[in-house]
């Protein structure tokens, strides 16, 4: 059976999950192992890919819900929710 891990995280930073952090979230997800979805009410992205997380349109104070799933699943989800609740390191928010 394969690990799975499901996180959630609000959006805190002003300008939500725009361009740049989008980037940081798919490289941070990229670095792992396990295939991960983001989740913001009913649509789904692949947290590996850039178009479809920035779909997601996720502004400030939305709720993601983070889903890991496989090898370094735990290491994976806590390392996105921690770059989230940093409002990814930007400073206006």
């Amino acid at each position: 059976m394969s690990d799975r891990v499901v996180v959630t995280a609000t959006i805190v930073n002003r300008y939500g999950l725009h361009a740049r952090p989008a980037m940081e979230l798919v490289d941070v997800a990229a670095g792992h192992a396990c295939a991960v979805t983001i989740r913001k009410g009913s649509v789904e992205a692949d947290g590996k890919s850039i178009m479809q997380v920035m779909l997601l349109s996720a502004e400030r104070g939305s709720q993601l819900e983070i889903e890991c799933v496989g090898d370094g699943s735990r290491k994976c989800a806590d390392a996105i929710k921690a770059l989230i609740d940093s409002g990814f390191s930007e400073d206006e928010r």
